[in-house]
């Protein structure tokens, strides 16, 4: 079926593919208002140059995580009573994330997220679009609009891709939707808690460098074709795409994701999980000038014994994700990296204590958190409030478009700029009033 209608998305191309087709970009290889949203979606002044996006697969419990509410009683907050103060005052956060609590200065809390859907594959479409689910076109997700406006086509010159997802596919859609396969993630596959880090593509598993510089000596050996036609155009784009190729492997870009060249410490700090070190990979990636990093993090799709998974998840968010952000500001990078933090929803705040679920918590659209700081986000603010319980938006509704508008303005991305697509319609980056996508305006209040 095509990708092009919104009711079978695809998996991304595969690692190897993502790869051929970046060299053959780079060498040439044969082989707010809600009335007037777009009139104010054009680019302000743009201070962020990369996003890392920490997709929290499955929806994480917002009550759970940065919207306690320990008055509501046990059935709403179950085991987790006593939130945390952060270093802002007044502020308060889940006592799971002490270290993320001691960097609440550097982040904005989004309280009031709401969009209504309960699918996965159809929320996280919302999300990681701002478009409405059902319409004739498949509309690409944030990281291929900034792989387009930021990557091959506006002069990016790295060997790695420009838009990266670790570790795992995002699921049920496609995220280059209309666009061409060329805005297709790049996914590492591996595991970088693991040395060396096996990126599908670019480190094979078992196959020391030495081995991979002896087959290369030994395929140019047997290749002669060199030598019998030593000016043709077409074999020279060959042999460069082929130099880039094994400078992915062997050069530059695998280096970027050889985390053995950090100090151990700091490797401790991020913690030496998957989720952990994926974040350090992230700010090396953003480091050597990737514009869109999505660290793809499973499991919080908690329908069963919530609060055993919150305390398995949390400590590894906790102290990945403060690493990133006190990483970043050391190196001076956080004022130009954008760090996005959420799931494609929350989790119903009445905890499911009946069996099967023994203290569950559903899928829930109706309001959620994110999390954003960098790129020109302001850090220690809190953005609109849910009710008493968490189960309604109560002041300032946020919904996926403002986010996704708020964080183009900063990229210096046109909300009016045209999508290429291949039916020749008038598609933009940010939708039209006649599209019927509700909003209530970029995020001001912390830009």
């Amino acid at each position: 079926m095509s990708k092009y209608k919104n009711s079978n998305p695809l998996s991304g191309i595969s690692r190897r593919e993502a790869i051929r087709r970046g060299l053959i970009a780079a060498g040439g290889l044969m082989l707010a208002d809600n009335l007037s949203f777009r009139a104010f979606a054009g680019a302000p002044s743009s201070r962020a140059k990369a996003v890392i996006q920490l997709w929290m697969w499955g929806g994480p419990s917002h009550l759970d995580t940065f919207d306690p509410k320990p008055e509501a009683g046990n059935d709403y907050c179950g085991p987790f009573k006593t939130p945390i103060e952060t270093n802002v005052p007044g502020i308060k956060i889940c006592e799971l994330l002490p270290l993320l609590a001691k960097q609440a200065d550097k982040y904005s809390i989004i309280r009031s997220l709401t969009h209504g859907n309960n699918g996965h594959e159809t929320a996280a479409y919302i999300v990681q679009t701002g478009r409405v689910p059902g319409g004739r076109l498949v509309y690409p997700c944030v990281g291929a609009v900034v792989s387009l406006f930021k990557g091959y086509d506006a002069g990016y010159k790295g060997l790695i891709p420009p838009y990266i997802v670790m570790t795992e596919p995002l699921g049920r859609f496609s995220p280059d939707g209309f666009l061409s396969e060329r805005y297709q993630p790049f996914v590492t596959g591996g595991n970088p808690a693991q040395t060396p880090f096996a990126v599908e593509g670019v480190v094979a598993p078992g196959i020391t460098e030495e081995r991979q510089r002896d087959r290369r000596e030994l395929l140019h050996q047997l290749n002669t074709l060199h030598h019998v036609t030593p000016n043709d155009a077409e074999l020279a784009a060959s042999n460069r795409a082929e130099q880039q190729a094994y400078d992915m492997i062997l050069g530059d870009g695998a280096k970027v994701f050889d985390l053995s060249q950090e100090k151990p410490e700091l490797r401790d700090r991020y913690g030496r999980t998957k989720f952990g070190q994926s974040c350090l990979a992230a700010r090396r990636l953003v480091e050597h000038g990737v514009p869109f990093v999505t660290i793809n993090s499973p499991g919080w799709d908690t329908h069963k014994e919530n609060f055993q998974a919150m305390r398995r998840l949390l400590p590894d968010l906790d102290k990945g994700m403060s690493a990133l952000l006190q990483d970043l500001s050391d190196r001076g990078l956080l004022d130009s990296t954008i760090v996005w933090w959420s799931g494609e929803f929350g989790r119903t705040p009445k905890v499911q204590w009946e069996e099967p679920w023994n203290g569950g918590r559903g899928h829930y659209g109706k309001v959620f958190s994110a999390v954003v700081a960098g790129g020109g986000f302001k850090g220690g603010h809190v953005v609109g409030t849910s009710d008493a319980k968490g189960e309604e938006v109560k002041e300032r509704p946020v919904y996926p478009v403002d986010l996704l508008g708020s964080m183009y303005g900063l990229l210096g991305i046109d909300g009016n700029a045209k999508l290429p697509n291949p039916y020749g319609l008038d598609t933009r980056v940010m939708p039209a009033p006649d599209e019927g996508v509700p909003s209530a305006g970029w995020l001001k209040e912390i830009m």
